[in-house]
């Protein structure tokens, strides 16, 4: 227990350390770069359609429709013109994060373990475990289910506890498959790899927890790009870098802690081997001539002779 906690805060402060470097740092703006292009071009083709189309939606519920009665009674005005941006951007909200995980799984993963690697663990052995697409599939595959799960929970979001816990749960259950899983590709086994999920399966899905808690905190800046019209364009870049950013520690977490437990598996496997095998060794190079042979009985002495015959 001791060890598992002393690995999760190292590889923590490790983490923490790397994002400073500039390498680092350019890295998460290569995501960005394509975020922000996808958002913008996305917002100028369709955000007044989709606004629109959300404001017709809003308007066709009749429960709805009450609602904002009742709110404009107490003189709020026309509050369809303020939840229809809202609930656009909640809705495009979850497609960008998802989009921004599988950009850096698939860019950013790769150099962020080579970076690792090369710096803390130059002479671990590769033993190939996981090929490139072995780790697409596996990345989709579980985007896909952490899709479905959250299609299944959003209606579980109105209740206001339940929002702040699900969407944190399932986006850290999505990073810690697709981190884990592109850690080890390249340096553990498959043997290894199952061997590291089913001992460390606690550690690493807390540490997906975090990552997902920290993931939902740039929603408040999408807020206030909804607030801040004015700002809108601005605010929305930010938060895709601080989800890249995110992303990123996330990545050098993951990768900080699996090649760490990789290695110490190694090393437990390679100090239990001789242990193992001395009974044998022992048994086997044993000389014979080692067992004192068995002491053959000698015939009874003769009474000393004197000298006169018998009669």
């Amino acid at each position: 227990m001791l060890a598992g906690m002393g690995l999760l805060l190292d590889s923590f402060w490790r983490a923490a350390a790397y994002c400073l470097r500039p390498r680092v740092i350019a890295l998460s703006l290569l995501p960005l770069l394509l975020m922000a292009a996808l958002a913008l071009g996305l917002g100028y083709f369709y955000w007044d359609a989709a606004v629109l189309g959300m404001r017709s939606w809003l308007d066709a519920s009749a429960l709805l429709t009450s609602v904002w009665s009742w709110l404009q009674g107490w003189g709020l005005g026309d509050v369809t013109a303020v939840m229809a941006p809202l609930m656009v951007v909640l809705a495009v909200t979850p497609v960008l994060v998802v989009v921004s995980l599988l950009v850096v799984a698939v860019l950013m993963t790769p150099a962020l373990v080579a970076l690792v690697a090369d710096r803390r663990f130059p002479n671990l052995e590769r033993k190939k475990g996981g090929s490139f697409i072995a780790s697409v599939a596996w990345s989709v595959g579980s985007t896909l289910l952490a899709l479905v799960a959250l299609v299944v929970s959003v209606p579980l979001w109105l209740v206001p506890p339940l929002v702040l816990i699900l969407p944190p749960l399932i986006w850290g259950w999505l990073t810690y498959r697709v981190m884990v899983f592109d850690a080890l590709a390249d340096h553990a086994s498959k043997e290894e790899r199952q061997e590291i999920f089913r001992r460390h399966r606690s550690s690493l899905l807390g540490i997906g927890i975090v990552t997902g808690y920290l993931g939902a905190a740039p929603s408040i800046v999408w807020a206030s790009g909804v607030v801040f019209a004015a700002a809108f364009f601005v605010l929305v870049p930010l938060a895709i870098w601080i989800y890249t950013l995110v992303f990123a520690f996330s990545s050098l977490w993951f990768t900080h802690y699996a090649l760490a437990a990789l290695q110490r598996l190694r090393a437990e496997s390679a100090g239990l081997a001789p242990v193992a095998t001395s009974p044998v060794v022992l048994e086997v190079t044993e000389p014979p001539s080692a067992v004192a042979p068995p002491v053959a009985s000698l015939p009874a002495a003769e009474p000393p002779s004197s000298g006169t015959p018998a009669p």
